[in-house]
Order: C-alpha cells, then structure tokens, then sequence
C-alpha cells in the first residue's frame, strides 16, 4: 500500500473518528483505525463495535491495500507535522512508514484481516433533514441523557420519526430520571411512497454526540434511517452507524406537568436567574447543589447554605402572581437547562414544593423541560 494525501485531508479524517475510537483496551484492535487505499481515495474506517464510521477522503492512491494503525498516535503525528503532502507506505509485516519533507515516522500496525466488518447498509428509505434542525434538537436534549446510569435504557436517546399525510416530524427525548428534555421539530413535507409511519428508536449518547460534532461542520444536509436494530446516518460521504438499544424507554409523557394554571407560572429574565443560581450555588453543599427557591410575588428568592462556609442569598424581579411557593433545586439540573435555552426570558411552572418543575421558552412550543426539585 502507498498513498500520497494532503496532510490537513487526513487530520480532518482521523479528528472525526477520534470519539468513536474505543479508548479502553478490551480488544487491541478497535483503538486502531482501518485505513483502504482503493483508486478513488483512502476510506478511513472506526468500530467499537457499537458505533461505526467510515468516510472516503482525496488521495493519489499509487499501490492499493489496507492497513490499521493507531488512531491516536497517527492523529498525534499529524497534528505536529506542517502542512503540505504526506506519504504513507506500508511496507513488511505492517509496518507503516509516514514521510513528510524531512520528517520520518515508522509506526507498526495490525493486519487489516483482523478489523471488524462494519455493517451492509442499503442506501434505500433514508429520510432527509435539514442538518441544522436536527443539531439544535440533539443540543436540546443530550444534556438530560443519563452517563452511566444504572437503569441502561436511561443512557440512551430516544428518536421519533413520526411521517404523515402532510408533514414529517422528528422529536427527541433524553431523561436520567431528575430531568427531562423533549424537543420537536417539522423537518419536511408529506410521506411520500411509503405513506403515513412512526419510528421510535433508542440511540446510545456516544452516538447522537458524534451525529452532533459531524452536523456542525456544516456542509450539506443529512439523511437518517433505521433497520431493526442499526440507526443509518449519512452526511456528504460519511456514514454513521449506530447499534440501537434495546428496552423500553420510559413513559415520559407521565412526568410532563399540564401547562393550565397561569397563577404558577413565574417568567423571570434568562440571565439574569443564570448568574444569581451560579453565584448563589458557590456555597451550596459539594454533593447535592441544592438551592432553595422562592417564589412570591414579584420576585424570586435564592438561597443556599453549608455548615463548613456560609449561606449565600439573592433575590431578582420576575412576573409572578400566584401564592407563595418555597422548594429546593440542584442548582446544576437547573443551570444546564438554562444553557440550552435561546430565548432573554424562562418560565418555572409548578403545583407544589416537591412537585415537577415545567420550564418552558416563551415562544417556542418545540422545546419542553422538566427537573426534579429535592429536599433542602
């Protein structure tokens, strides 16, 4: 195998697979990239068996073959080389030579033989969306998706495709059990051949992250599909693949509070509650971040304390008309709520102190949150 590519051409390739990459070393080989050399140009190839990706890049192929190598000491070599060509030759018992200007690395490898075969995917029922759309709904919800989280089917992304008569919608729904996110958005027109269906399908967090990093490099709009057990993502000659996961996802719907009762319902500057719930939060508890909320009329009371440095207060305006309400939040449930909303002003809907929390965007019937208070 011997290739000539442009240097920043590569390091686009390997910064991409860089997270799907798997970084614990159970199997040697899934912390390698598979790289084929083919007379269009070199596919770069990443598993960790979950997750897959592969994207062909712009390369005088001069011998075709395959090779793996390791993703981060190649990603490491290329970032401290300068820019311009860079040849690659793998020479005897995968040994890989990379030269550029005066510069030489040998690198061993793994024998291509060895790398996981990624899935078959047919390139038929994918639907389109618009790239920017589906970025913000993934920005709206990841950050409610469990990390780790012993109930596993809370570590994972739901994703409703819902096609009709007249319009497709795609929504999205992320829980740990203390928040909930849920975000919709029309995507297109009618269903077209296959008439009206909905879709539902669980995708792990690591997934929808990489789906994410590759929207925001902008360049073309993405499709998406998904086979029984495989989420199929493809964006200007990149595939992602995506094994989905299996349980039942909770019932969400259960947990959303009615949007009825306006007395409830305090509307408060964005900012404004973001800066007093960081400063108040400093002297809050190390493990819990409570902070206990009041809400009477007018304003809004924040006030945290901890035996071993202090208590903090701060009061700030906001529309509220209702009865006097005294409750308790992590302060960064809340906070991370707040840095996903686009809008100067919030809305916190609740019926009682231990009871959910609706946050809601004035304006924006797309987006829906929920955070648990706790004790304080």
């Amino acid at each position: 195998m011997k290739l000539r590519i442009a240097r920043d051409e590569l390091l686009t390739g390997l910064q991409r697979v860089q997270g799907v990459v798997e970084k614990r070393n159970t199997m040697p080989i899934l912390s390698n990239i598979l790289l084929e050399a083919k007379s269009e140009g070199v596919d770069i190839i990443a598993t960790d068996l979950e997750l897959g990706m592969r994207g062909l890049y712009k390369a005088a192929v001069k011998e075709p073959g395959s090779i793996t190598l390791s993703a981060r000491k190649l990603y490491e070599i290329l970032k401290e080389l300068p820019n311009g060509e860079i040849e690659l030759t793998v020479g005897a018992n995968n040994w890989a030579t990379i030269q550029s200007g005066k510069s030489q690395f040998k690198i061993v490898g793994l024998p291509s033989t060895e790398y996981p075969a990624l899935p078959v995917i047919e390139r038929e029922g994918l639907t389109p969306l618009a790239g920017a759309g589906l970025a913000n709904l993934i920005r709206k919800t990841i950050f409610a998706v469990g990390d780790n989280d012993a109930r596993y089917i809370l570590n994972g992304l739901l994703i409703t495709l819902n096609v009709s008569d007249k319009k497709t919608t795609l929504r999205l729904v992320g829980t740990d059990g203390h928040r909930l996110a849920v975000a919709d958005q029309e995507i297109s027109g009618s269903a077209g051949k296959e008439g009206p269906r909905e879709i539902k399908a669980i995708i792990p967090k690591k997934a929808a992250l990489e789906m994410r990093h590759l929207l925001e490099e902008g360049d073309g709009d993405p499709l998406i599909g998904f086979t029984k057990n495989l989420m199929i993502f493809r964006k200007s000659g990149l595939l992602l693949t995506s094994r989905l996961m299996e349980g039942t996802y909770p019932n969400y719907q259960q947990v959303i509070p009615k949007d009825k009762e306006p007395d409830k319902r305090v509307t408060v500057s964005k900012p404004e509650l973001e800066g007093a719930l960081r400063r108040v939060a400093v002297l809050s508890r190390d493990k819990t971040n409570a902070v206990k909320v009041t809400f009477t009329s007018g304003k809004i009371t924040l006030f945290s304390s901890n035996p071993d440095f202090g208590e903090a207060t701060e009061e700030l305006p906001a529309q509220y008309k209702g009865e006097s309400l005294t409750t308790g939040f992590n302060a960064r449930y809340l906070l991370d709520v707040l840095g996903i909303v686009d809008g100067e002003s919030v809305t916190l809907q609740m019926d009682a102190p231990l009871s959910p929390c609706l946050v809601r965007e004035p304006g924006n019937n797309g987006f829906t949150c929920v955070v648990m208070p706790v004790k304080v």
